[in-house]
């Protein structure tokens, strides 16, 4: 009877000697409760102990974990609406906090996570246009809003909110057909004006072009009128010459000339005189003395 006596007594201390140590594993860190109540906060990873029976250990993960919340449908400043799917990044900073907090349960500080960064996120998308979201104004917002949900749920959670991203913005099929229109009428009215330039800088080269070609024409029709006066004072001087020197050779040849021009295209018909002076070389072309 001593014997199985001494052999459960022996038993309850390796029990009870087992139950009062605990180990906290890398990435964890524990608190320890006495009765309900808070006794120490912040165990690291390694080996720990504690009494039996009436302490009790909670572990927490220490490691940054995800919220990856559903999309919800938010606001702009013009009262039109977009939906926006974000994720948060957070981690426990105060265990004694986030205890009394959320009990230690991972599911109930998401719950109470969720609609802290909604309503951050509502307050930013209330105050930009649709314009502001598409053209690139995201990272201003995750910033504004991750130093909001974090002063927040440090002081009411004693989690940490390390990041928060959107990962995309859709918008609702009207919302979609009135961007898609007001896009489109943007663009066709930057070609009209591309257009308008370009013919008005159509318009300028010819016109420029126009008034170079006159100016040349102008030019070379003076040039030409200066060409032909100095060979008509040549040919003048040379008429004067070849008169003075054989005025009959002269009269002769003038003659001539008056006879291819009357007679060039083979159906003039001269009416005349026979001793008319113009018929002179026809009948007697000996030089007169």
């Amino acid at each position: 009877m001593n014997r199985i006596f001494a052999a459960v007594i022996a038993i309850v201390l390796i029990l009870l000697g087992l139950s009062s140590m605990f180990v906290v594993s890398e990435g964890h860190s524990a608190l320890l409760l006495q009765f309900g109540r808070i006794v120490q906060t912040d165990y690291q990873p390694g080996l720990h102990f504690k009494l039996p029976v009436i302490q009790q250990v909670i572990h927490f993960d220490k490691r940054i974990l995800s919220l990856d919340a559903p999309p919800e449908r938010y606001f702009t400043s013009e009262k039109k609406s977009v939906n926006v799917d974000f994720y948060v990044k957070w981690r426990i900073v105060d265990n004694a906090m986030y205890y009394r907090a959320t009990g230690g349960d991972q599911l109930q500080a998401a719950q109470r996570l969720t609609p802290i960064v909604k309503d951050a996120l509502r307050f930013e998308f209330n105050a930009r246009t649709l314009p502001d979201l598409i053209s690139g104004g995201r990272k201003d917002i995750t910033e504004r809003v991750r130093a909001q949900t974090d002063a927040s749920t440090r002081k009411n959670l004693g989690i940490a909110v390390v990041d928060v991203r959107i990962k995309r913005i859709d918008l609702p099929n009207e919302v979609s057909e009135s961007v898609y229109k007001r896009m489109r009428a943007e663009r066709l009215q930057l070609a009209n004006e591309l257009r308008y330039t370009g013919q008005e800088s159509a318009a300028k080269i010819k016109a420029d072009a126009d008034r170079q070609a006159q100016v040349l024409k102008a030019d070379a029709n003076r040039d030409a009128a200066k060409v032909k006066g100095e060979g008509d004072a040549q040919a003048a001087a040379i008429y004067a010459r070849s008169y003075s020197q054989d005025p009959e050779f002269f009269a002769f040849y003038r003659s001539l000339a008056a006879y291819r021009t009357s007679l060039e295209d083979g159906r003039g018909v001269l009416v005349l005189k026979p001793d008319s002076p113009f018929l002179r070389y026809f009948s007697d072309p000996s030089p007169k003395k």
